[in-house]
């Protein structure tokens, strides 16, 4: 776990190795039972041809791309990189916040 503060909003991110999708989304809902207040949980996995990210509800390609193309830059496998976003009142526009996803997933990595 790593977390990053950005104009106010705190990026709180996790990895996991994972061997399946229903691993996956057991994940996700204890994680958004454990972050019932967070204005955005965005994620990325890949466990073999199987692969799946999203930005809920951030704009278009701003928060899973970036945990996607990370994951196979660095030719990951059987991981699932999830970064909850707390809004903290200022907007970052799509060039910080797609940053500061990318820098949330490398954080979380370089911490394992």
């Amino acid at each position: 776990m790593h977390t990053l503060e950005v104009k106010k909003s705190k990026f709180i991110s996790y990895y996991y190795e994972v061997n399946s999708k229903e691993e996956v989304e057991e994940i996700l809902v204890n994680l958004k039972r454990e972050h019932k207040k967070a204005s955005h949980i965005p994620y990325a996995y890949k466990i073999g041809p199987l692969a799946k990210k999203t930005d809920d509800k951030e704009p278009s390609n701003t928060a899973g791309m970036p945990i996607y193309n990370l994951i196979l830059q660095l030719n990951l496998d059987n991981v699932l990189i999830v970064v909850v976003r707390y809004f903290g009142g200022t907007k970052l526009g799509a060039g910080l916040l797609t940053r500061t996803y990318l820098t949330s997933a490398k954080e979380v990595l370089n911490n394992k």
